[in-house]
């Protein structure tokens, strides 16, 4: 849904009722992930998109019926048709399951709390029913990343759980769904939660200001990290050569590290080259919760530098979180080739990827998603 908020909000601002469908589950090789929706506004317009193409039209008509009657949230599902793949379904092999509703702007003021929100950079999070009694079914809770939510499920106790979760979720930048309820503690029906978790940027943090660090600031700010370059000779660290980067830093980067800000989306680059900066700097990188840390050198240097940090202490099940020399083996050569090889390897390790070629491998090309602990999530 947090993929059209623009347009969402502009409806919301104007009153204007719109049909909202939402991928709420997803089995197999399917296009696009939870939490992706489409919407038809009243004059036929569409926003946004659930397959990639496959089974729009369909759920475009479902949404005008929608729309046009009223009545509950009505469901449908989607997968692969062995008739005819040109039939109403997804050629891909996967499922997915559709919620399509009618919205009233005016009877969801959180909803346009939340959409403000997200238009304006804030993390936040829209806690989603889509599955439990059918007079709740369609209800949506706005919860900040602090403070008092907005709207309620039908009570205190079912609100409190949600908001829980929403927030575990929105603390990783997550999208997915929950259960809540069923324990017979004030909330005796289990509900099915999707929570659309919109974020702050992950962050990419990349130390040495070097031809590499250009070409990667460029590739990591296209896949939506926010970028800072970090180096301690302020010839080299000027936002003239890095124009890609959110933030240069003139700094130590074992000094910069220890102040700035991480979390486990945070993926960080060491393509200093130079023991005096790289030793002190990963001994710390590979202490932090971090979701990847990599380090520019050929092998001899990579060896070089494991054994000065086991000299200066760092644990073998520490050494064994470097990802050094970094990025994935696809012949890369120039700056902008090695970046993708660096944002290639940073995709797969987050995604549980194998950096195999897909036409060598079997199965489903998307893997699920695994479930964050301490969260009772749907099969």
């Amino acid at each position: 849904m947090l993929n059209i908020a623009d347009t969402l909000h502009q409806w919301c601002r104007e009153a204007r009722p719109f049909a909202l469908a939402t991928v709420v589950h997803v089995t197999g090789s399917a296009p696009l992930p939870v939490g992706t929706a489409l919407a038809v506004g009243t004059d036929g317009t569409a926003v946004g998109g659930i397959s990639g193409g496959c089974v729009e039209a369909a759920v475009y008509e479902l949404c005008q019926h929608v729309l046009a009657h009223g009545g509950p949230p009505a469901r449908a599902g989607f997968g692969y048709s062995d008739d005819d793949a040109f039939a109403v379904g997804l050629t891909c092999g996967g499922e997915i399951e559709v919620l399509v509703q009618r919205v009233e702007p005016v009877a969801e003021p959180h909803l346009v709390t939340a959409l403000e929100a997200v238009l304006a950079g804030r993390p936040t999070a829209v806690a989603h029913l889509v599955d439990g009694p059918d007079a709740l079914v369609g209800r949506m809770l706005h919860v900040p990343v602090e403070g008092p939510h907005d709207g309620t499920l039908g009570s205190g106790s079912e609100d409190r759980q949600v908001v829980a979760h929403a927030r575990a979720l929105l603390r990783v930048g997550r999208t997915a769904r929950a259960t809540v309820g069923g324990n017979g503690d004030g909330c005796p029906e289990p509900l099915s939660v999707l929570v659309h978790a919109h974020a702050s940027r992950p962050r990419m943090l990349i130390f040495g200001a070097v031809d590499f660090a250009a070409a990667l600031s460029q590739a990591g700010r296209f896949l939506g990290y926010r970028v800072t370059i970090c180096d301690a000779r302020p010839v080299f660290a000027t936002p003239a050569r890095f124009p890609y980067a959110d933030e240069v830093v003139t700094d130590w980067p074992h000094r910069y590290l220890a102040a700035t800000e991480t979390d486990a989306r945070t993926a960080l680059c060491v393509l200093t080259h130079d023991a005096k900066f790289d030793i002190p700097l990963l001994r710390l990188a590979l202490t932090l919760p971090v979701g990847y840390v990599g380090a520019m050198g050929s092998r001899r240097t990579h060896e070089h530098r494991v054994g000065l940090l086991r000299e200066a202490g760092v644990s073998q099940e520490q050494l064994a979180r470097l990802h050094s020399p970094i990025g994935l083996d696809i012949g890369a050569r120039t700056p902008e080739e090695t970046a993708i090889s660096i944002t290639a390897e940073i995709i797969a390790h987050t995604g549980r990827g194998t950096g195999r070629p897909l036409s060598r491998g079997t199965g489903p090309i998307h893997r699920p998603t695994e479930p964050l602990p301490g969260l009772a999530t749907v099969p």
